[in-house]
C-alpha cells in the first residue's frame, strides 16, 4: 500500500468504519433474532388471542409483522449511521487537530527548529498529556542545544589564550626574536598546564555525568565529613579574612555510606565556590549538618550577594559561570558544581541550590540517604 493510500485512511475514517462494522454486526444479529425467534413468538401470541384463524388472514398479519420488523431495523440502522458519523466527527476533530499539531511540531524539531511547541486543542486528557510531554522534550532539547553551543563557545574561549601564547612563543623562538630562558619556559609551562587542566576537567565532568565515577564507600558520620572539610579549608579562609564556621544540628551524628574522598571533593568545591562569592574581611560561611527524615543534609551557606533568580537554574551546568567577567583562574572552571552534583547523584543523594533572600547569600544543600548503598561503581566492582 502506498504512502498516499495509508494517509487516506485517517483517524476519522477508521473510527467511522469501526462504528459501521459494529452497527452492521448488531443489525445482522438483530435481524437473525427477529427472523428466527420473532415470527414463532408472534404466531403463538396470535393463537392465544384467537385459537382459530382464517389461514390467509393469519398469513397476512404475520407478513405485516415481518415487514414492519425489517423496516424498523432499516430505519434504526440509518439513524444509527448518521449518529455514528456525527459522534465520530465531534470526537475526532479535537484529536485530529492535536495529532496534526504534534506531527507538524515533530517535523519542525527534526529540522532543527527546537522552539516548536504543541498548543492545546481539546483532544482529551491522554492527548493533552502527550502534548505536554512533547513540549517538555522539546524544551529540554532546546536547553541541551543551548548548553552545547555555550560549551563549544566556552571551550573555544578557554583554548584560544594558551594556544595563542604557545604559537606566538614558538614563532618567536623559530625567528630568533624570543630567547629560551626562564621566563619563556615559565610562560610555556603555564600555558601547557592550563591546557592539561582543561582536558582533565572535561574528562572528569564527562565521567561524572555518565555515571563512570569509581566509589569506595564506607560508613562515616556526617559530622566527620563537615569537620574534615572545614579543617582542610580553614587556612585558605583565614588568609582571605572570611570566617568559616561548622555547626552540627539535630541528627548531625547520623551515619551515611559514602566515599569520603569523593564527598570531600564535593565539600571542597562548595567551600571554594562560597569563598569566591563572599566578601573578604567580614564575610561568613557556615557549614551545618542535620538529619531530616531518612536523609542527612549538609548545608553550605555564605553571606555574599546570593544567586539571582535567572542564573539559579543554570548553576549546575557545565562551564557555567554566573559572573562572566571572571576568567578561568579567578572564577573557577565552571564545572566544580556539575561534578559535585554528579557525585551526590552517584551516592543516591542530591545537590540543590537556593537563595534565602536578596542580600542573604547563597545556600547549597547536599542530601544523602542514611541507608542503602551508593549507585556508583564500587571498589568491589572494580576488582571483579
Amino acid at each position: 500500500m502506498s504512502a498516499r493510500a495509508r494517509r487516506g485512511h485517517g483517524l476519522t475514517t477508521r473510527l467511522l468504519l469501526a462504528q459501521v462494522l459494529v452497527l452492521l454486526a448488531s443489525l445482522l444479529t438483530a435481524g437473525l433474532v427477529a427472523l428466527l425467534v420473532g415470527p414463532s413468538l408472534f404466531h403463538q401470541h396470535m393463537l392465544q388471542v384467537r385459537p382459530v384463524w382464517n389461514p390467509p388472514e393469519l398469513a397476512h398479519i404475520e407478513q405485516g409483522f415481518r415487514d414492519a420488523s425489517f423496516v424498523a431495523l432499516g430505519a434504526g440502522l440509518l439513524i444509527s449511521l448518521v449518529c455514528a458519523a456525527v459522534v465520530t466527527w465531534w470526537m475526532t476533530r479535537g484529536m485530529q487537530r492535536t495529532l496534526d499539531a504534534l506531527t507538524t511540531a515533530a517535523a519542525q524539531v527534526s529540522r532543527g527548529h527546537l522552539s516548536a511547541r504543541v498548543t492545546s486543542s481539546g483532544g482529551g486528557a491522554e492527548l493533552e498529556t502527550l502534548a505536554a510531554a512533547f513540549n517538555l522534550m522539546a524544551g529540554q532539547l532546546q536547553q541541551t542545544e543551548a548548553t552545547r553551543r555555550r560549551l563549544l563557545s566556552d571551550l573555544a574561549h578557554e583554548l584560544r589564550t594558551p594556544i595563542s601564547t604557545i604559537r606566538l612563543y614558538c614563532e618567536g623562538l623559530s625567528d630568533g626574536v624570543v630567547q629560551w630562558d626562564e621566563s619563556t619556559e615559565r610562560v610555556l609551562g603555564e600555558s601547557t598546564a592550563r591546557l592539561a587542566r582543561l582536558a582533565e576537567d572535561i574528562d572528569e565532568v564527562s565521567r561524572a555525568e555518565e555515571g563512570r565515577l569509581e566509589l569506595d564507600p564506607s560508613p562515616i558520620p556526617v559530622r566527620e565529613l563537615v569537620t574534615s572539610a572545614v579543617q582542610a579549608q580553614h587556612d585558605i579562609f583565614a588568609r582571605a579574612g572570611v570566617r568559616l564556621q561548622a555547626k552540627a544540628r539535630r541528627g548531625g551524628d547520623a551515619m551515611v555510606t559514602v566515599d569520603p574522598r569523593r564527598l570531600g571533593q564535593v565539600m571542597d568545591n562548595l567551600l571554594r565556590n562560597a569563598l569566591r562569592h563572599t566578601p573578604p574581611r567580614g564575610g561568613t560561611v557556615v557549614v551545618s549538618a542535620e538529619r531530616v527524615g531518612a536523609e542527612a543534609r549538609i548545608t553550605v551557606a555564605d553571606s555574599g550577594d546570593g544567586i539571582p533568580d535567572d542564573p539559579l537554574p543554570h548553576v549546575f551546568e557545565r562551564f557555567y559561570r554566573g559572573d562572566t567577567a571572571r576568567d578561568r583562574d579567578h572564577g573557577g572552571s565552571g564545572i566544580g558544581l556539575t561534578i559535585s552534583r554528579a557525585i551526590a547523584d552517584a551516592h543516591g543523594g542530591s545537590l540543590t541550590a537556593d537563595n534565602p533572600g536578596r542580600g542573604q547569600g547563597a545556600r547549597f544543600t547536599v542530601s544523602l540517604p542514611m541507608t542503602g548503598p551508593p549507585r556508583g561503581r564500587t571498589a568491589a566492582t572494580r576488582s571483579a
